[in-house]
């Protein structure tokens, strides 16, 4: 975080010393260390929140993207079961029984005598 090198600690020391005394200056350096660790521990929690919220983004893209492609495969196969009940209904039809009301099978019973050969 910071880059700090042995000269540049060295002079800060150095300026500390003459600015604030032999006195204060321990109590400076503590209070400042205790500073920039809380510093490192925020941008260290900010970085692990920010990775865990993007690792959150990316999971949601690709759950959306495994329902989309789920829903397409369910409308796909209902699609061709739709397709294949339609091409099968016309079979259904040919094949259904015959459901004649009573006045068409008397109907059709007087014509079945008339063609029979009379005796």
């Amino acid at each position: 975080m910071f880059d700090i090198g042995f000269l540049e600690l060295l002079l800060l020391g150095v300026v500390g010393l003459l600015v604030l005394g032999p006195e204060r200056l321990p109590r400076a350096a503590r209070t400042a260390g205790l500073w920039v660790g809380r510093i490192k521990r925020t941008v260290a929690d900010m970085q692990r929140e920010i990775n865990s919220q993007l690792e959150a983004e990316e999971l949601r893209r690709q759950l959306d993207e495994q329902q989309k492609q789920l829903d397409e495969g369910v409308n796909s196969v209902k699609r061709d079961v739709e397709g294949m009940a339609d091409t099968d209904r016309p079979d259904a039809e040919r094949t259904k029984p015959n459901t004649s009301t009573p006045d068409n099978t008397t109907s059709s019973a007087a014509a079945d005598d008339k063609d029979a050969p009379s005796r």
